[in-house]
């Protein structure tokens, strides 16, 4: 509950900012919002009953809130969010799914908010390691003496694998020269130009090869300085991928703790895909034999380093081991016939039928597992012991940090194998979601295959490690619901586990029965004849687009096929009108439509499914949305199939349960580029009649806002 303290605090800095803000108008939707959130956060736990036996929280500091474009949410979980997590002592941690939203919040939603408001709050943006510079290794390339052990006769010593272009010494200087003076600060993104992805690689690094408090250069690596600000201030900006990243890792090692943290997790439609990928593992089995030959001259230097033999020798045998499985899958990939017998395409990959290995895989699975937990194990011991070997000894430190850097490298691979086999060998429990599994043969002739694999829900992950953890949680977004309801949602994500989160769709601020319409031209076409369906886009778009008048039309397409043959099929006068996606950047085109409208001119976007969220053309630079037909996804890829045969074996429709909910979503987003303000206007326009003859189709129409239809 919140205390009466909260209350007058939320209540003065609101109408803080419709005092400083001429023409503000609070907002209904907004307001509901703004409580919503605070309601939330303030049933989190007190730091007394905080404790190990603690009731299990049953999402009682979780909201899920539907805020269409014009709300003001932003705005509304900033304030409500800040002022919440001051007074009960926690970060609060805002993550989007894409840079632009970022973006948007570091530079415009929160200086404004806190200029606005007063609210004494302080912010800063949070980037996973591989962003920042690694001093200590950037400083080791271009020393002079490094420059001489490029030649050295001790290979261990060497800094570069070949002979370094002068290209890439002389802007490595360019990097230490700016770090050095302090007219860079380490952050790849702040540097003026592009820097060559393989160049970073050398100058970054990860969390196994970093010396951490035993490296010299500890007191002005860009990372820790940013992780430290990141302690200090009160609102830490993120996005999903580094948020998951944070909360399998255990929490807490680059973002705050989930204990210590309210979430405010916008675009949070996007939640649940990232974090299938982000619980998802590959390897190479090229590359891996290729590293893992590699463990035991490494080994040999690690030894004759450290004082502990069983280490080296322990890990030999793992690297081995781990080969000799490797080995015999490669066999049994070559021969085994009931991979033929299983595959509709073995080439290029095979899916596990469900998951589900067939018995002569087993055993060399369980094998490979176990091999790569006990090379891990080792290799981490090793890099352990490396680490303290640099604290007690003055010298030697060039040797004894190449040999760490190696180590970590090693880490990093190993436990990049150790994810995939302990995926492959895992089978999960009775009506649990299955894992996908597959395997890939490379189309390079050098006879390679990818393992992947990845659970098909994320739910049970984001449970455990997030929702049960946090001390608060909001999701938001403009489109939550599908189909009328959140149930996609909280079964994706995990929260329908949770009975006491609570769901709130909000109101739109505006009038759509009076600022559009909508339009299903009576095609004879459908989707399911392509060729006559792209031949009618054709034939209607003349029709439906106004080129005597200066205004934005938006065409969708799900196909980039479609979309290159609808606009080779147009007529001259009105393929000149076009700007599609693809021909060039994505800003440039958008720049371009706006200077054709500027000289009086009609314009006409032709994009596809990214086109259909984030895009934001307000007044005339967008009149009119016309969609070439419903956004199905249908699942073609491996975890998708392997999720649509579980349903199906269940007694479940697929169809039913996943691609019209899925497309329903994408559906609304798609016609939300219509009416971004109260004053705009326009047509959608739906070329796809299924939309009103299919059953599902009706039930996507329902699920649309209250265009008049015509």
């Amino acid at each position: 509950m919140l205390t009466d303290a909260e209350k007058d605090s939320l209540r003065e800095y609101y109408r803080a900012i419709a005092d400083n803000l001429p023409g503000f108008r609070p907002r209904a939707a907004q307001r509901q919002m703004l409580a919503t959130v605070a309601n939330a956060f303030g049933n989190t736990l007190s730091k007394a009953e905080d404790s190990d036996d603690a009731p299990e929280r049953n999402g009682e500091s979780i909201a899920v809130i539907e805020g269409p474009t014009g709300v003001g949410k932003s705005l509304a979980y900033l304030l409500a969010g800040g002022v919440m997590a001051k007074s009960r002592g926690k970060k609060l941690v805002v993550t989007s799914a894409t840079i632009a939203l970022q973006e948007q919040l570091v530079n415009r939603d929160l200086p404004f908010t806190i200029e606005k408001s007063g609210l004494p709050a302080t912010f800063a943006l949070a980037k996973g390691r591989g962003r920042y510079l690694c001093p200590y290794r950037l400083y080791q390339l271009t020393a002079d003496t490094a420059q001489g052990e490029l030649i050295a006769q001790d290979p261990a010593l060497a800094l570069w694998e070949r002979k370094p272009e002068q290209g890439e010494i002389e802007a490595l200087r360019q990097l230490a020269d700016a770090f050095y003076y302090r007219k860079w600060n380490g952050d790849r993104d702040s540097w003026p130009e592009m820097i060559n992805d393989e160049l970073w690689r050398r100058v970054t690094n990860d969390r196994h090869g970093c010396l951490k408090a035993g490296c010299p250069n500890r007191p002005e690596c860009p990372f820790y300085l940013a992780r430290e600000t990141l302690e200090t201030v009160d609102i830490v900006v993120a996005n999903h991928d580094l948020m998951l990243a944070d909360v399998a890792m255990g929490g807490g090692v680059i973002l705050p703790a989930p204990e210590n943290s309210f979430y405010c997790i916008d675009e949070a439609h996007h939640l649940a895909k990232k974090a299938v990928n982000q619980f998802a593992a590959e390897h190479s089995l090229a590359q891996a034999m290729a590293w893992l030959d590699k463990v035991t001259p490494l080994a040999t230097r690690v030894e004759s380093l450290i004082d502990k033999p069983e280490l080296a020798s322990n890990a030999c045998e793992a690297a081995a081991a781990c080969m000799e499985s490797l080995t015999e899958w490669l066999w049994l990939l070559q021969t085994e016939s009931s991979l033929e017998a299983s595959s509709d395409n073995l080439e290029p990959s095979w899916l596990i039928e469900d998951g589900v290995l067939p018995e002569s895989m087993k055993i060399p699975a369980a094998n490979m597992a176990l091999s790569a937990r006990m090379l891990y194990k080792n290799l981490t011991g090793m890099s352990d012991g490396l680490g303290q070997l640099r604290k007690d000894k003055q010298q030697e430190t060039l040797l004894i940090d190449k040999t760490s850097s190696d180590v970590g490298f090693m880490v990093g691979k190993c436990e990049q194998l150790m994810a995939l086999w302990d995926l492959f060998e895992k089978e999960p429990e009775e009506n649990a979601p299955p894992i996908a599994k597959w395997v890939t043969r490379r189309a390079d002739g050098k006879g390679d295959y990818l393992f992947s694999a990845s659970p098909v829900s994320a739910a049970g992950s984001l449970a455990a490690t997030l929702w049960r953890r946090a001390a608060g949680a909001v999701l938001t977004s403009a489109t939550l619901r599908s189909l009328g309801t959140f149930d996609l949602l909280l079964s994706q994500t995990g929260l329908k586990w949770l009975e006491q989160v609570q769901t709130v769709a909000l109101d739109s601020p505006f009038n759509f029965s009076e600022q559009g319409e909508l339009y299903v031209p009576p095609l004879l076409s459908t989707p399911k004849d392509p060729a006559g369906h792209t031949r009618e886009i054709i034939d209607w778009l003349p029709k439906l687009v106004d080129l005597n008048e200066a205004v934005g039309t938006l065409v969708l397409f799900t196909s980039r096929k479609q979309m290159q043959e609808v606009a080779e099929g147009l007529a001259a006068n009105l393929r000149e009108r076009v700007q599609m996606q693809g021909e060039l950047p994505k800003a440039v085109l958008l720049q371009n439509h706006r200077d054709a409208l500027q000289a009086g001119r009609a314009s006409v976007l032709f994009g596809l499914d990214s086109f259909s969220e984030g895009l934001d053309l307000p007044g005339e630079a967008c009149v009119h949305v016309i969609i070439a037909k419903l956004p199905f996804a249908m699942p073609d890829d491996p975890v998708g199939r392997t999720l649509s045969r579980w349903i199906e074996k269940r007694g479940g429709n697929p169809f039913v349960e996943l691609t019209v909910p899925e497309a329903s979503i994408k559906l609304i987003q798609a016609v939300g580029r219509l009416i971004r303000t109260e004053q705009d206007y326009g047509r959608i326009t739906i070329l796809d009649t299924r939309i009103v003859r299919q059953n599902y189709g009706k039930r996507l129409l329902a699920a649309l806002p209250p265009f008049r239809r015509i």
